[in-house]
C-alpha cells in the first residue's frame, strides 16, 4: 500500500500521519465525554489538550532522537524533520503525563479523575496509530513461519504491529468494562492503562528487530518494567486511600 495518501498543492499527506490524527480526534471525543460523567468541565478538557497533543508530539521525538543518537549526532539537520519518520509512543506518554500533573495542579483538579477520563482514549489511539506502521512497512518482527505472518522485503515476519494493535484494542474494551463495574478509587483506570500497555508492549518488543536499545539493553522493555513496577505501586497505594467519587 502506498504511504502517501494524497497530496495537497505538492505537499505529500501520508497514510500514517492521518491515522496518528484520526487516533487523536476520536480519542479526544471519548475523553471529554466520560470527562463530563467524572464532573471535568469540558473546556478544561479541551486546555488539557492544546497543550498535551503537540508537546507529546515533541515528547516522542526527543524520546527517538536521544536513544538514537548515533545517527542523530552525525545528521543535526534530521532532528526536526518529524515528517522523516523517528516518533516513539513512550516518550509522548511520559510527555503527556508531565503536562497533566502541571496542568491539574494550575487548574486545582484531580490528576487522578482527569487520567482515568483519558486512559482507554489513549489506548484507542495507540491502537489505531499502530496501522501506520503497517502501511509504511516498518515496526515489524523478526522472520517467522506462522501463517499470520506477512511479507516484507521478501520474507516472512511477524506483524508486531498488529500483535500490538490487537492488544491495545483488547485493553481499551477491558477498560471500558472495567470503570463502569469495578472501579474503587479514582486513578485506577489510569494505573491499569499503564501496567496493562506495559506488559503488552514487553512481549511485542522482544519480536521486533528496529528497537531503540540502550546498550544490549531495548530501552521499550526497560520503559515497561519500570512502568509495571510505578503502576502496581501506585494502584495498591490508592486502594489504601480516599473512596472514587462517581
Amino acid at each position: 500500500m502506498d504511504p502517501v495518501a494524497f497530496e495537497i498543492f505538492g505537499i505529500e499527506i501520508m497514510w500514517y500521519g492521518i491515522l496518528i490524527s484520526l487516533g487523536v480526534v476520536i480519542g479526544a471525543i471519548l475523553a471529554i465525554k466520560e470527562a463530563k460523567r467524572l464532573g471535568i468541565d469540558e473546556d478544561t478538557m479541551i486546555d488539557l489538550f492544546l497543550f498535551a497533543i503537540p508537546i507529546a508530539l515533541i515528547g516522542s521525538r526527543i524520546h527517538y532522537v536521544i536513544f538514537s543518537w548515533d545517527y542523530y549526532k552525525d545528521n543535526p539537520a534530521e532532528i526536526l524533520n518529524f515528517r522523516g519518520g523517528g516518533l516513539a509512543i513512550h516518550g509522548a506518554i511520559i510527555a503527556a503525563v508531565i503536562v497533566a500533573v502541571i496542568f491539574t495542579r494550575k487548574r486545582k483538579i484531580d490528576f487522578w479523575k482527569v487520567t482515568d477520563a483519558c486512559a482507554p482514549s489513549l489506548i484507542l489511539g495507540q491502537a489505531i496509530g499502530r496501522w501506520g506502521n503497517f502501511i509504511n512497512q516498518e515496526a515489524y518482527g523478526r522472520p517467522t513461519d506462522l501463517p499470520w505472518g506477512i511479507m516484507i522485503d521478501g520474507v516472512k515476519v511477524h506483524p508486531t504491529f498488529l500483535y500490538e494493535s490487537l492488544g491495545n484494542f483488547l485493553i481499551f474494551l477491558f477498560l471500558l468494562w472495567y470503570r463502569r463495574n469495578r472501579v474503587k478509587v479514582s486513578g485506577e483506570v489510569f494505573l491499569l492503562y499503564i501496567a496493562l500497555y506495559s506488559t503488552v508492549r514487553f512481549f511485542v518488543e522482544g519480536l521486533r528487530i528496529d528497537s531503540l536499545m540502550l546498550g544490549p539493553i531495548r530501552v521499550a522493555q526497560l520503559i515497561s518494567v519500570l512502568a509495571i513496577i510505578i503502576a502496581i505501586y501506585y494502584l495498591n497505594k490508592r486502594r489504601k486511600s480516599t473512596p472514587f467519587e462517581k
